[in-house]
């Protein structure tokens, strides 16, 4: 009723005034509960549509397992590796409403054997155990590469380091005749490239180094500042920052002496056959929202010193085909490594 304002009626004509007034008031109350039944109706329209929209994108879970499985393995000694992938592992569990598991392997053939055999889901690899999981039949495909920032092309490269006071080692020429600490042979940075780069260099893998292999770059870095290697191999950051900044080698202590090409990121791979819909939200979920901006907008971390995520510490991961890796198939081919078999 419109109570602001004032009629002035006499005799009958304030009688068909207060009829005419009546009539408009229930006109005018009708027509506002319609309007306020049409909204009610058509935001429940909206929702069970938005409902119905976000079930088609999911698909039908009838089909999913009740469990999936995360692996990885350490870049070095470690006893918080599965704490390093919990933000991944409990983004996965709230927005797939399935448990997930944390496998760590101690090297990659564990992991590449596991996942063959459809043990593990999704499986951090370096590029090269990649390559190789996929060389030995593996049906796996790239779920997400990592990255240390959302527009940073992922990669990095693998070290030839020395000792600091090592002044008879000043180039990878220099490996020549020495005991030489790598890190895996299914290591990209810590094996692979080395190899391409020894080669490259005239020396003989077999004849002309004495080869040892550590088990982590730390350890590879590590026996190299103890004296188990005379030289050795690891990725970048083990060198620069990772070992300096736990304070186990002082700036300085330890040289690089070569620096191999940009090696493609590392990849998440995810085995295929696994349900559409289950495949299809896994890849959204690495992608779009474990990543350090994410987390600190969900409020789970502050910082990107305390969101990084796995034992690299990385911002995230970045959407790459398999023709990413294709260089290293190359190096593959170049170096004619039976460890690419």
């Amino acid at each position: 009723m419109r109570s602001t304002r004032k009629f002035a009626f006499t005799g009958i004509g304030l009688a068909l005034g207060l009829v005419a007034l009546a009539g408009c008031s229930s006109d005018s109350t009708s027509s506002d509960t319609a309007t306020e039944t049409a909204a009610e109706t058509a935001a429940e329209t909206a929702a069970e549509a938005a409902a119905e929209t976000a079930a088609e994108a999911a698909g039908d879970r009838s089909d999913w397992p009740t469990t999936i499985v995360v692996a990885a393995v350490p870049s070095e000694e470690s006893s918080s590796l599965q704490q390093s992938y919990e933000p991944l592992l409990e983004t996965l569990r709230e927005q797939l409403g399935v448990d997930v598991e944390f496998f760590q392997a101690t090297d990659y053939a564990g992991i590449i054997e596991a996942q063959n055999s459809g043990k593990v889901d999704l499986a951090q690899y370096g590029p090269f155990s990649y390559v190789l999981a996929k060389t030995r039949g593996a049906d796996i495909d790239v779920a997400g590469v990592m990255t240390d920032a959302p527009d940073a092309e992922p990669g990095y490269q693998s070290y030839g380091i020395a000792l600091g006071t090592n002044d008879a080692v000043n180039s990878i020429e220099d490996f020549k005749g020495k005991t030489v600490c790598f890190v895996d042979p299914a290591s990209t940075s810590g094996y692979l490239y080395p190899s391409e780069g020894l080669l490259s260099a005239g020396i003989d893998l077999e004849a002309d180094i004495t080869p040892v292999f550590a088990g982590g770059h730390d350890a590879s870095v590590l026996a190299v500042k103890n004296g188990d290697c005379e030289v050795g191999f690891a990725f970048d950051a083990m060198v620069d920052s990772n070992l300096i900044e736990s304070g186990d080698i002082q700036p300085g202590e330890i040289k690089t002496v070569w620096k191999s090409e940009v090696i493609a990121g590392s990849p998440m791979a995810i085995r295929n056959g696994l349900p559409a819909s289950l495949d299809a939200e896994i890849r959204r979920i690495v992608l779009e929202e474990v990543n350090v901006d994410k987390l600190i907008a969900a409020g789970k971390c502050t910082s990107t010193e305390d969101c990084g995520l796995t034992d690299e510490n990385v911002w995230g991961w970045v959407s790459k085909p398999d023709s990413f890796f294709d260089g290293v198939r190359k190096v593959c081919e170049v170096t004619g490594s039976e460890n690419c078999q």
